[in-house]
Protein backbone atom coordinates (compact mmCIF):
# COMPACT_ATOMS: atom_id res chain seq x y z
CA UNK A 1 0.00 0.00 0.00
CA UNK A 2 1.42 3.66 -1.08
CA UNK A 3 0.97 6.08 1.83
CA UNK A 4 0.71 9.39 0.52
CA UNK A 5 -1.28 11.32 3.71
CA UNK A 6 -2.08 9.42 6.77
CA UNK A 7 -3.96 9.67 10.19
CA UNK A 8 -1.50 8.93 13.02
CA UNK A 9 -2.99 8.04 15.97
CA UNK A 10 -0.75 8.10 19.15
CA UNK A 11 -1.63 6.93 22.57
CA UNK A 12 -1.46 9.49 25.33
CA UNK A 13 -0.22 6.21 27.38
CA UNK A 14 2.87 5.89 25.70
CA UNK A 15 4.13 9.33 25.76
CA UNK A 16 4.54 8.06 29.20
CA UNK A 17 7.83 6.15 28.42
CA UNK A 18 9.46 5.39 31.68
CA UNK A 19 7.56 7.58 33.79
CA UNK A 20 4.18 7.06 35.78
CA UNK A 21 2.27 10.25 34.59
CA UNK A 22 2.80 13.28 32.45
CA UNK A 23 5.11 13.43 29.27
CA UNK A 24 8.42 11.86 29.48
CA UNK A 25 10.58 13.95 26.88
CA UNK A 26 13.30 11.40 25.87
CA UNK A 27 9.92 9.94 24.31
CA UNK A 28 8.59 13.02 22.71
CA UNK A 29 11.90 14.20 21.41
CA UNK A 30 12.24 10.16 19.89
CA UNK A 31 8.19 10.81 18.49
CA UNK A 32 9.05 14.18 16.91
CA UNK A 33 12.52 12.52 15.22
CA UNK A 34 10.48 9.74 13.98
CA UNK A 35 7.79 11.98 12.57
CA UNK A 36 10.09 14.48 10.71
CA UNK A 37 12.07 11.17 8.55
CA UNK A 38 8.76 10.81 7.86
CA UNK A 39 7.36 13.55 6.02
CA UNK A 40 11.34 14.03 4.56
CA UNK A 41 10.06 11.03 2.29
CA UNK A 42 7.16 12.97 0.90
CA UNK A 43 4.06 11.69 3.40
CA UNK A 44 1.34 14.02 3.79
CA UNK A 45 1.20 13.69 8.45
CA UNK A 46 -1.73 14.52 10.75
CA UNK A 47 -1.62 13.57 14.01
CA UNK A 48 -3.93 12.97 16.71
CA UNK A 49 -2.96 12.06 20.45
CA UNK A 50 -4.89 10.50 23.21
CA UNK A 51 -4.76 12.21 26.91
CA UNK A 52 -4.88 8.98 28.97
CA UNK A 53 -1.04 9.87 30.48
CA UNK A 54 -2.25 13.31 31.70
CA UNK A 55 -6.55 12.25 32.20
CA UNK A 56 -9.02 9.82 31.14
CA UNK A 57 -12.55 11.38 31.05
CA UNK A 58 -13.96 7.55 31.23
CA UNK A 59 -11.60 7.04 34.67
CA UNK A 60 -12.84 10.00 36.38
CA UNK A 61 -16.13 9.74 36.03
CA UNK A 62 -16.22 6.36 38.02
CA UNK A 63 -14.78 8.38 40.48
CA UNK A 64 -17.90 10.52 40.52
CA UNK A 65 -16.87 13.23 38.29
CA UNK A 66 -19.69 15.13 36.12
CA UNK A 67 -19.37 12.88 32.46
CA UNK A 68 -19.67 15.58 30.03
CA UNK A 69 -17.08 17.69 32.33
CA UNK A 70 -14.66 14.53 32.87
CA UNK A 71 -14.29 14.28 28.91
CA UNK A 72 -13.63 17.94 28.83
CA UNK A 73 -10.67 17.38 31.11
CA UNK A 74 -9.54 14.69 28.73
CA UNK A 75 -9.93 17.16 25.40
CA UNK A 76 -7.74 19.25 27.36
CA UNK A 77 -5.18 16.92 27.90
CA UNK A 78 -4.93 15.89 24.79
CA UNK A 79 -4.02 19.76 23.66
CA UNK A 80 -1.61 19.62 26.12
CA UNK A 81 0.05 16.72 24.32
CA UNK A 82 -0.41 18.05 21.31
CA UNK A 83 1.61 21.97 22.44
CA UNK A 84 3.94 19.52 23.75
CA UNK A 85 4.35 17.42 20.30
CA UNK A 86 4.11 20.82 18.55
CA UNK A 87 7.47 22.26 20.20
CA UNK A 88 9.26 19.16 19.92
CA UNK A 89 9.10 19.14 16.01
CA UNK A 90 9.78 22.56 16.03
CA UNK A 91 12.57 22.67 18.16
CA UNK A 92 14.07 20.09 15.41
CA UNK A 93 12.82 22.43 12.66
CA UNK A 94 9.74 20.63 11.53
CA UNK A 95 6.80 22.88 10.19
CA UNK A 96 3.64 21.77 11.96
CA UNK A 97 0.57 23.43 13.09
CA UNK A 98 -1.72 23.16 15.82
CA UNK A 99 -5.88 22.83 15.47
CA UNK A 100 -8.21 22.18 18.18
CA UNK A 101 -11.56 20.98 17.63
CA UNK A 102 -12.60 23.27 20.19
CA UNK A 103 -12.06 27.50 19.57
CA UNK A 104 -9.00 28.11 22.06
CA UNK A 105 -7.05 30.68 19.90
CA UNK A 106 -3.65 31.57 20.43
CA UNK A 107 -3.67 28.24 21.63
CA UNK A 108 -4.06 26.58 18.41
CA UNK A 109 -6.60 27.64 15.13
CA UNK A 110 -10.17 25.69 15.01
CA UNK A 111 -9.95 22.82 13.11
CA UNK A 112 -11.60 22.52 10.02
CA UNK A 113 -10.59 19.71 6.91
CA UNK A 114 -9.60 22.60 4.38
CA UNK A 115 -7.14 24.21 6.48
CA UNK A 116 -5.46 20.65 7.87
CA UNK A 117 -5.20 19.76 4.59
CA UNK A 118 -3.36 22.94 3.21
CA UNK A 119 -1.37 22.74 6.02
CA UNK A 120 -0.11 19.19 4.47
CA UNK A 121 0.22 20.30 1.26
CA UNK A 122 2.78 22.73 2.39
CA UNK A 123 4.61 20.33 4.20
CA UNK A 124 3.43 20.96 7.49
CA UNK A 125 2.54 18.31 10.26
CA UNK A 126 -1.59 18.67 10.84
CA UNK A 127 -1.58 18.29 15.07
CA UNK A 128 -5.57 17.80 15.48
CA UNK A 129 -6.43 18.07 19.21
CA UNK A 130 -9.34 18.49 21.28
CA UNK A 131 -10.92 15.22 20.52
CA UNK A 132 -14.04 15.34 18.25
CA UNK A 133 -15.00 18.38 20.90
CA UNK A 134 -17.94 16.39 22.23
CA UNK A 135 -17.75 14.42 25.18
CA UNK A 136 -18.87 10.13 25.21
CA UNK A 137 -16.04 10.00 21.97
CA UNK A 138 -13.13 8.37 22.45
CA UNK A 139 -9.84 9.59 20.70
CA UNK A 140 -9.75 6.84 18.47
CA UNK A 141 -13.05 7.71 16.89
CA UNK A 142 -11.63 11.30 16.66
CA UNK A 143 -9.10 9.70 14.99
CA UNK A 144 -11.25 7.95 12.45
CA UNK A 145 -13.48 10.85 12.08
CA UNK A 146 -10.29 13.21 11.28
CA UNK A 147 -8.61 10.32 9.76
CA UNK A 148 -11.70 10.24 6.83
CA UNK A 149 -11.97 14.24 6.29
CA UNK A 150 -8.86 14.81 5.58
CA UNK A 151 -9.21 11.81 2.96
CA UNK A 152 -6.00 10.03 4.26
CA UNK A 153 -4.83 6.44 2.39
CA UNK A 154 -4.62 4.96 6.06
CA UNK A 155 -4.78 5.54 9.91
CA UNK A 156 -1.54 4.70 11.51
CA UNK A 157 -2.40 3.39 15.41
CA UNK A 158 0.84 3.54 17.38
CA UNK A 159 0.54 1.47 20.82
CA UNK A 160 2.78 -0.32 22.81
CA UNK A 161 1.77 -3.22 21.00
CA UNK A 162 2.78 -4.77 17.54
CA UNK A 163 -0.35 -5.48 16.23
CA UNK A 164 -3.47 -6.99 16.87
CA UNK A 165 -3.55 -10.51 18.35
CA UNK A 166 -6.48 -13.19 19.14
CA UNK A 167 -6.33 -11.88 22.89
CA UNK A 168 -4.36 -9.58 24.91
CA UNK A 169 -0.63 -10.88 24.90
CA UNK A 170 0.09 -9.40 27.81
CA UNK A 171 -2.43 -12.15 29.76
CA UNK A 172 -2.41 -14.71 27.37
CA UNK A 173 1.13 -16.07 26.42
CA UNK A 174 -0.86 -18.27 23.55
CA UNK A 175 -2.24 -15.31 21.36
CA UNK A 176 -1.12 -15.19 17.90
CA UNK A 177 -0.57 -12.37 15.96
CA UNK A 178 -2.30 -11.06 12.55
CA UNK A 179 -0.15 -9.88 10.11
CA UNK A 180 -3.96 -8.61 8.74
CA UNK A 181 -7.27 -9.19 9.13
CA UNK A 182 -10.71 -7.73 8.36
CA UNK A 183 -12.95 -5.51 10.49
CA UNK A 184 -15.71 -7.71 10.38
CA UNK A 185 -13.41 -10.58 11.92
CA UNK A 186 -12.51 -8.38 14.64
CA UNK A 187 -16.29 -7.58 15.25
CA UNK A 188 -17.05 -11.22 14.95
CA UNK A 189 -13.97 -12.45 17.40
CA UNK A 190 -14.66 -9.27 20.00
CA UNK A 191 -11.09 -7.88 19.28
CA UNK A 192 -10.25 -4.57 20.78
CA UNK A 193 -8.35 -3.07 18.71
CA UNK A 194 -10.49 0.15 18.91
CA UNK A 195 -14.19 0.81 20.38
CA UNK A 196 -17.29 -0.11 18.26
CA UNK A 197 -17.77 3.89 16.83
CA UNK A 198 -14.13 3.99 15.66
CA UNK A 199 -14.34 0.89 13.92
CA UNK A 200 -17.59 0.85 12.28
CA UNK A 201 -16.39 4.58 11.12
CA UNK A 202 -13.33 3.07 9.42
CA UNK A 203 -15.28 0.10 7.83
CA UNK A 204 -17.87 2.01 6.55
CA UNK A 205 -15.58 4.61 5.09
CA UNK A 206 -12.94 2.46 4.17
CA UNK A 207 -10.20 3.65 6.27
CA UNK A 208 -7.53 0.75 6.64
CA UNK A 209 -6.14 0.77 9.83
CA UNK A 210 -2.20 -0.36 10.34
CA UNK A 211 -1.54 -1.41 14.49
CA UNK A 212 1.78 -1.05 14.81
CA UNK A 213 4.19 -0.87 18.02
CA UNK A 214 5.27 2.75 18.35
CA UNK A 215 7.64 2.67 21.47
CA UNK A 216 10.59 0.90 19.12
CA UNK A 217 11.96 3.82 17.06
CA UNK A 218 12.19 3.44 13.65
CA UNK A 219 8.99 1.75 13.50
CA UNK A 220 6.98 4.51 11.35
CA UNK A 221 9.12 4.53 9.08
CA UNK A 222 9.06 0.66 8.14
CA UNK A 223 5.75 0.86 8.16
CA UNK A 224 5.62 3.61 5.63
CA UNK A 225 8.40 1.81 3.52
CA UNK A 226 6.10 -1.39 3.55
CA UNK A 227 7.93 -3.60 5.81
CA UNK A 228 5.35 -6.20 7.02
CA UNK A 229 5.41 -4.90 11.03
CA UNK A 230 2.30 -4.61 12.68
CA UNK A 231 -1.38 -5.90 11.66
CA UNK A 232 -3.25 -4.21 8.74
CA UNK A 233 -7.02 -4.00 9.72
CA UNK A 234 -8.77 -3.70 6.04
CA UNK A 235 -12.18 -3.98 4.69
Amino acid sequence: MQFKRILLKLSGESLMGEKQYGIDEKRLQEYAEQIREAAAKGVQISIVMGGGNIFRGMSGSSKGFDRVKGDQMGMLATVINSLALSSALTAIGQPNRLFTAIRMEPVGELYSKWKAIEAMEQGQIALIAGGTGNPFFTTDTASALRGIEIEANAMFKGTRVDGVYTADPEKDPTATKFNSITFDEIYKRGLKVMDLTATTLCRENNLPVVVFDMERYGNLNRVIDGEEIGTLVHL
